[in-house]
């Protein structure tokens, strides 16, 4: 697949390297140009490109920057109509212990908002950098999922087709709506990260009975 992805932080280049080795062509704009020029040289293949070519024979773009520089970012790369939009980011408080924006809106929907022509899922923001650097399999044969949420089919089977391109299970979390849940249990996950001392390498996950 060929991808653009913004943002060169711990989760771009973690996603950069990931999708590069699973065969996807991966472009990288970044405003830390030094820095997108590292993971790329760590990545051969993967390119570093301006903004105004970002889109030249890509149908997915990934936005891997903070959300409140996510909808500029998108700006910044031209036309969007009938491209999917991977948004990944979580509406952080600049402390990490809370959430801009939800209950009535979310991250995902507001950059749906502003790109009314792009196809917009929410994918990958309950996992840690470590996590999809060390990969999905955890103790006991379990397998991390990335959750996906999306108004658009096309778009939720791009962004599971990624998923599962990297090693991760998929959960069908509904329509773009229900970002609204998912941006919080990222949240969730940040505090016992975090706060709670337990580490960078978990994830949430769904149980099911047989």
């Amino acid at each position: 697949m060929n991808l653009t992805l913004l943002g060169a932080g711990n989760m771009g280049s973690t996603l950069a390297s990931q999708l590069n080795r699973a065969g996807h062509h991966v472009r990288i704009v970044s405003r830390t140009h030094d820095k997108a020029q590292a993971i790329a040289a760590a990545n051969p293949g993967t390119s570093v490109i301006p903004a105004a070519d970002a889109m030249d024979g890509a149908d997915v773009v990934i936005v891997a920057t903070g959300f409140a520089d996510a909808i500029p970012a998108l700006k910044s790369v031209g036309p969007l109509a009938g491209k999917v939009i991977v948004d990944i980011t979580n509406p952080l408080t600049d402390d990490y212990t809370g959430l801009t924006i939800g209950h009535d809106t979310s991250a995902a929907e507001e950059i749906a908002k502003a790109f009314p022509e792009a196809e917009v899922v929410k994918a990958f923001n309950t996992l840690f950098a470590q996590v999809l650097a060390e990969g999905a399999s955890f103790a006991d044969g379990q397998t991390a999922p990335a959750f996906v949420a999306s108004d658009s089919e096309r778009a939720k089977a791009t962004a599971t087709a990624l998923a599962q391109s990297i090693g991760f299970d998929v959960i069908d979390a509904g329509p773009l709506k229900n970002a609204r849940y998912l941006e919080p249990l990222a949240g969730l996950n940040i505090y016992l990260g975090y706060g709670a001392g337990q580490g960078t390498g978990i994830a949430p996950t769904w149980l099911r009975r047989d």
